[in-house]
């Protein structure tokens, strides 16, 4: 009975060996408002550009370009990160990121064709979700491309190319060079010194016939 009643007192238990805690709402908005911002932007100034080469009114134009730029960057941000955190557990890394994307391109691109027309609302889902998709499969093959190459870095990395002017050399050739230069310059040095030798020769050979002119006048007094 007593085990019955203190059973009672405490709250169901809900977590779940390997559950994550619940999503704050703030970290979905706040970082998908400042991607959507940045897309906004980049939309107003493509449609102000667009409005003035079609000579349409680039002040509407360009609103309306902002709008849809913000909807398309801030919808697809949060729904990727959605996505990204039911799909953790069952899919790889890779193949969870390119539904994530594909997910997240369609309910942009369906909302985006939506600001449009209706009629706009299946060819925008198909089209962003595969943009989406095959955007992360290639971002995907350059990031593990990159990531055999961070272990071969050590040893030369973008030096070993067959087009790097700068080649990396390992220790026993290094000394080679080191020893073939220390040869030069040894030879350097003997070149010096016998030039020096032959400076001082002909320094002697010139000083030598006037001091044996004085000599022969000495005598003859």
């Amino acid at each position: 009975m007593v085990d019955d009643g203190s059973k009672k007192g405490l709250p169901p238990s809900s977590s779940q060996p390997g559950a994550l805690p619940p999503l704050d709402f703030m970290d979905v908005v706040s970082p998908a408002l400042q991607v959507g911002s940045l897309t906004g932007i980049s939309g107003l100034l493509f449609g102000a550009v667009s409005g003035v080469i079609r000579s349409t009114t680039p002040t509407l134009f360009a609103l309306a370009s902002g709008l849809q730029w913000f909807t398309l960057g801030s919808t697809f941000y949060a729904t990727r990160t959605i996505v990204l955190r039911e799909l953790h557990a069952d899919t790889g890394e890779s193949a969870r990121k390119i539904s994530a994307s594909a997910i997240a391109g369609g309910v942009s691109g369906g909302i985006g064709g939506l600001l449009r027309s209706r009629r706009n609302v299946l060819p925008g889902t198909l089209i962003f979700a595969t943009f989406g998709a095959l955007g992360q499969a290639a971002y995907n093959y350059a990031d593990s491309r990159e990531g055999r190459k961070e272990g071969e870095g050590e040893k030369g990395g973008w030096l070993d190319s067959r087009w790097s002017p700068v080649k990396a050399l390992s220790d026993e050739e290094y000394g080679k060079i080191l020893e073939e230069r220390l040869l030069k310059i040894e030879a350097e040095i003997a070149l010096v010194d016998e030039s020096i030798r032959e400076v001082k020769k002909e320094a002697a050979a010139t000083t030598a016939p006037p001091t044996a002119v004085a000599t022969k006048t000495d005598g003859k007094k």
